[in-house]
């Protein structure tokens, strides 16, 4: 393998996958198999990459990040773990779940002796205290790696765009099913999308660089938006009128929560913590990931274009035969039968261009 500045460094020997059922986890494993990794996975219900075309390439392991004894025997037989689990809409405490998990993790890592800790964190203002209960799950657990004696990267990403991706889905069903909406002051915060694709790119190259190091790399693509912005851009390209939007100033995060539960297919666990976090700006502060890690092929993608490719390939049945074959690495962009089944909803749509 090749570093992604053009150094030498040697293929990864063995990747450990916690989270490969989720959104990111399943869309990267197929990315590391390409790059010529062995690959491991950790996952509590194995049936369900009972129909996932990697699943015989793989190694399974049944188990939680709570079971420190099944982990350690896990990453004993890796080099890179890469830490892909939230508890966010599966626990009503997430933020103290995800505190004790990441702490025995990095009880077990340091056991087992690895070499590396990948983990996909959120980007967030630098110093600010009044994060939403979600970033600051995240900033804590990136906080509990980064001190680990194992070398940990802390990728931090903004909202991903790519069919199935939950912050995607809440644009999808937002911008489409309210053609004039009342708004909280958030509609106008700062965002630093980055489209899924890019993600893969960045998570495997850090799988198999030569970092040594222990830090945090923002990531993002190139544009800069209000939240507004990316609605009115999803509704261009959805071929929607221009949504009317009007802000008011004291709609709370709770009232925002209620409102797109309401709207959304999204959990309420899942989709209010989400809409709690908009009101803090999501954007790249160190803008060094191309130049530690790498760019993406092409470059990195645009907001508008990587709407487009979550938009260009209609959903299938959610069966194995749905699953992409042509290319090994399939399109991380559109929906995997293995996502959720809010994911990819088609909402109905108020006030379509040209009607």
């Amino acid at each position: 393998m090749t570093d992604p500045r053009g150094e030498s460094a040697a293929a990864p020997r063995a990747v450990l996958v916690i989270g490969a059922t989720g959104y990111v986890g399943s869309r990267l494993v197929p990315r590391l198999l390409a790059d010529g990794a062995r690959v491991s996975v950790l996952v509590r219900t194995p049936d369900k990459l009972e129909d996932v075309p990697w699943r015989e390439d793989v190694t399974v392991h049944r188990g939680g990040l709570e079971d420190e004894e099944t982990l350690t025997a896990a990453l004993s037989q890796v080099d890179v773990a890469c830490h892909l689990v939230h508890a966010m809409g599966t626990s009503p405490d997430f933020v103290q779940e995800e505190r004790e998990t990441a702490r025995t993790f990095v009880r077990a890592a340091e056991a087992a002796g690895i070499d590396r800790i990948v983990h996909l964190s959120g980007l967030h203002p630098p110093g600010e205290e009044d994060l939403s209960d979600h970033l600051r799950s995240r900033v804590e657990v990136g906080r509990i790696l980064l001190g680990s004696s194992v070398p940990a990267l802390v990728l931090q990403a903004g909202v991903v765009i790519g069919s199935g991706s939950a912050s995607f889905e809440m644009i999808r069903h937002l911008t489409s099913r309210l053609p004039a909406m009342v708004t909280p002051r958030w509609v106008g915060n700062r965002i630093q999308p980055i489209a899924v694709a890019d993600v893969m790119h960045y998570l495997s190259a850090a799988v198999g660089c030569s970092i040594g190091d222990s830090r945090t790399i923002d990531v993002g693509g190139p544009d800069v938006l209000t939240y507004g912005e990316m609605m009115q851009v999803f509704a261009e390209e959805a071929g929607l009128h221009r949504r009317i939007m009007l802000p008011v100033p004291l709609l709370t995060p709770t009232l925002s929560a209620l409102w797109s539960g309401l709207v959304t297919p999204l959990p309420r666990g899942l989709a209010g913590p989400l809409i709690e976090s908009l009101r803090s700006e999501a954007i790249v502060h160190r803008d060094d990931a191309e130049s530690v890690l790498g760019a993406p092929a092409g470059g990195r993608t645009g907001y508008r274009d990587a709407v487009r490719q979550a938009l260009r390939v209609p959903i299938g049945p959610r069966n194995p035969a749905s699953w992409p074959e042509a290319d090994p690495l399939g399109d991380p962009a559109t929906q995997l039968p293995s996502d959720a089944d809010w994911a990819g909803v088609r909402p109905p749509v108020l006030w379509r261009a040209g009607s």
